[in-house]
């Protein structure tokens, strides 16, 4: 049994509306794994595998996006 370890990682920051989402990516054998969360408090949104960095990408940030828009808001 021969263990695999991430490569290619890369962290990034981008805004949704007024959420701060965290996508860190990386490849592991010949996939690459996404997942993204919300920096504060840092609870993970979506997780996504795909044979490219952008394909990975865009399918955790779809559901994200998703999971942001139903997202109620109130005013403190």
């Amino acid at each position: 049994m021969t263990a695999t370890r991430p490569a290619d990682h890369r962290t990034r920051l981008e805004k949704e509306g007024e959420w701060e989402l965290r996508i860190v990516s990386y490849k592991l054998g010949e996939t690459y794994c996404c997942s993204v969360d919300n920096v504060s408090p840092g609870a993970t949104l979506a997780r996504a595998e795909a044979s490219t960095r952008d394909e990975a990408e865009a399918k955790a940030l779809q559901k994200a996006r998703e999971m942001v828009r139903k997202t109620r808001t109130f005013q403190v």
